[in-house]
């Protein structure tokens, strides 16, 4: 199998959630929460031969590529058609039963895999997408709502909020009622429109920089369909929850609105204390976790030469040295919940 996708961090990653010293013959569990074509997997299988992992993707038909790509490990490789956030929602009932084992890594690489951007035809990309339908979903057989429903749906208020919430897109306004506009001539149909109408909104001086002016803008509605900054939120206390002591959780992101809530994160569970000011005394406990990267890891310069995607990529790890308590489990799912700014439903 060709892949399209090459993995960012490749290297970074092995050697921060690869098994330690002293553990390279003994079993190890890797869940891989975002598969995509196989590549960080692929690595891990080869590098470390007592390695199993658990692959998690939404998406059947980038699945079916990772299914080829990985065949050769055998009974080394699982595979879930999942949500991540569904899985580790069930993830506790399933260990219960004896049909789940606590992993000694867990890995995000929240990345849109170029597999989507160029082969999946569903709008991600605004390149040379004259024809492909406005979706964005990564699970169309799941989801109900699409990019095209947003956009020819959503008021232009809403539509201008969230394009601002989801990508910090300065001319929101402008791009909502540029589309608010257009849509009344006929619906907004394929990604192709949609970026030359977002174009249209920006000042001239936008269009001669490198970034496309409708990057921003697709991205927000990328984020709204599939809920990413909501998934995020809620998975990231039950994936550490699942880790055995000693187990690492590694998360790559690759813009600041999701680094925002992995840092955020990371950095309340390697805290003693996380009580609001107010508070008469201490209910939290502990830190329940190391830092395993005192600062994101970023892509080397080689890297990014060879593979421009991982340009904006940034790696954080943990490592659970405690259980996250209910205590602190409640403190820090508020925080992650007061991050969310848009509800699309």
């Amino acid at each position: 199998m060709d892949a399209v996708h090459k993995p960012v961090l490749l290297r970074e990653c092995l050697e921060y959630l690869g098994p330690e010293k002293g553990q390279a013959a003994s079993p190890y569990l890797l869940i891989d929460c975002t598969l995509g074509e196989g590549g960080h997997s692929e690595a891990f299988l080869e590098q470390f031969t007592h390695l199993r992992i658990i692959g998690l993707d939404a998406d059947l038909k980038i699945q079916a590529r990772a299914r080829e790509r990985l065949e050769r490990f055998g009974q080394r490789m699982f595979f879930y058609t999942v949500w991540f956030n569904d899985f580790f929602a069930n993830f506790f009932i399933e260990k219960n039963s004896a049909r789940m084992e606590c992993p000694d890594a867990v890995l995000f690489d929240l990345g849109i895999s170029l597999f989507h951007y160029e082969k999946s035809e569903r709008g991600f990309s605004f390149r040379d997408a004259d024809d492909e339908p406005l979706d964005m979903r990564l699970s169309p057989d799941t989801q109900q709502v699409s990019a095209a429903d947003i956009v020819n749906g959503f008021e232009e208020k809403k539509l201008a909020d969230l394009i601002y919430a989801y990508s910090e897109e300065r001319f929101s306004r402008r791009i909502a009622r540029a589309i608010v506009l257009e849509r009344q001539k006929e619906k907004i149909e394929t990604a192709g429109r949609l970026a030359r109408v977002v174009s249209s909104a920006v000042p001239a001086r936008m269009k001669r920089v490198k970034i496309h002016p409708a990057t921003k803008t697709f991205q927000a509605l990328r984020i709204a369909v599939n809920g990413e900054l909501e998934r995020l939120s809620g998975v990231l206390p039950a994936a550490f929850g699942a880790l055995v002591l000693g187990g690492k959780l590694g998360v790559i992101t690759f813009h600041s609105l999701e680094d925002r809530i992995v840092k955020n994160f990371f950095r309340n569970l390697t805290r003693d204390c996380i009580c609001p000011p107010e508070s008469p005394k201490c209910t939290c406990g502990r830190s329940c976790a190391q830092l395993l990267t005192k600062k994101a890891v970023l892509p080397s310069d080689e890297e990014t030469r060879v593979n421009a995607p991982s340009r904006s990529a940034k790696l954080r790890v943990i490592k659970k040295t405690s259980a996250l308590d209910e205590a602190r489990f409640a403190a820090v799912k508020k925080t992650l919940l007061a991050a969310l700014i848009v509800n699309i439903a």
